[in-house]
């Protein structure tokens, strides 16, 4: 075991995954020599090369692009957003060209093109630089989107992205980069967790709290407070977004009777809205009291000084349980 921070980890695994495949090939923006603006590919391209670690120009539309072609020709492209809030660029490309082209085909062309977005806030950063997307791509028929939320996935689920023949997008929370974790560098992709399951981070029996990506490590420590309280939370990381893993949901929603979702993206069309329609046709008998949604507000991303007050922190999640315990009232006007 290796104690890797979270860039380090998918630094590991994208060399793993360059390692295994001479067909893979890293296409993104100051990501050769400079090794990305987060350092997630720092020695790559000294490593395997300038034609297998592309320094691209800035046109997002056209990096998706030439990973199409490239898909085409049997190739297994990586492409780095360099900030989320530039995916929007290359938006057509994904939905119009990535998603669609296998059915188009009618299973004749595949498309195994990883798509790395580091993504949420928390960093301080300005407008277009700390966005949360997935919604837009977990409605897009033909796309897998997943999230990891600790070093060990980040490694293990990156090799697995790569190695699927469907597109993914693979969103990497950015202010969880530092954080430190132990990652098993000799795990057999073969026998680890699939990407498309949910994982339950904390067993608990009174309340299931799910969320995602940068979220699971505040709603771990929430359990945490919430226990100090006598009030039993288990945390479910989704790590898979699209599809989603109704099972493991349904089966906690079935124990605890109460579900809370949180994720920093907005409200209003979000992630948490369709799993607490879907868990409410699936669970109706269980559900004890309607689910609650704790998420980032309905607005354009703040200031880099506003951004902690956007954000569920853990108060906003403890508030969210004691409203789904029947303890607390909604707060007037902000549901979030």
């Amino acid at each position: 075991m290796s104690k890797l921070t979270f860039a380090r980890a998918i630094n590991a695994g994208l060399r793993k995954s360059l390692e295994n495949d001479p067909k893979v090939i890293l296409m993104g923006e100051d990501i050769g020599a400079l090794g990305g603006v987060f350092r997630v590919t720092d020695g790559l391209q000294k490593d395997f090369g300038k034609h297998r670690v592309v320094d691209t120009p800035l046109a997002e539309s056209a990096i998706i692009g030439t990973a199409v072609g490239l898909a085409y020709r049997g190739y297994r492209p990586v492409c780095e957003i360099q900030f989320d809030g530039f995916i929007y660029p290359a938006f057509d490309q994904i939905v119009s060209q990535v998603a669609k082209m296998h059915y188009r085909t009618q299973g004749r062309v595949k498309m195994p093109i990883t798509i790395r977005v580091p993504f949420g806030g928390g960093i301080g950063s300005p407008e277009h630089h700390s966005e949360s997307p997935e919604a837009y791509f977990t409605h897009t028929s033909g796309l897998r989107v997943i999230s990891v939320s600790n070093p060990q996935d980040a490694y293990t689920m990156i090799q697995q992205a790569i190695a699927s023949d469907d597109p993914v997008l693979y969103f990497e929370p950015k202010r969880r980069y530092h954080d430190k974790g132990e990652v098993d560098e000799t795990a057999d992709l073969s026998t680890a967790l699939s990407m498309e399951k949910a994982r339950v981070v904390t067993p608990g029996s009174d309340v299931t709290l799910v969320t995602y990506g940068p979220l699971v490590k505040t709603a771990n420590d929430a359990a945490m407070a919430a226990a100090d309280e006598g009030v039993s939370v288990e945390v479910i990381d989704l790590r898979s977004l699209a599809p989603i893993d109704f099972q493991a949901v349904e089966a906690s929603v079935r124990k605890t009777g109460r579900l809370v979702i949180t994720h920093e993206a907005a409200q209003s069309g979000g992630l948490g809205a369709e799993i607490a329609a879907s868990i409410t046709e699936r669970c109706f008998n269980y559900l004890e009291s309607a689910p609650v949604r704790i998420t980032g507000f309905d607005i354009p991303y703040p200031y880099s000084k506003l951004e902690m007050h956007h954000l569920p922190d853990l108060d906003r999640i403890l508030d969210g349980v004691d409203r789904a315990l029947g303890r607390g009232n909604s707060l007037s006007g902000l549901e979030g």
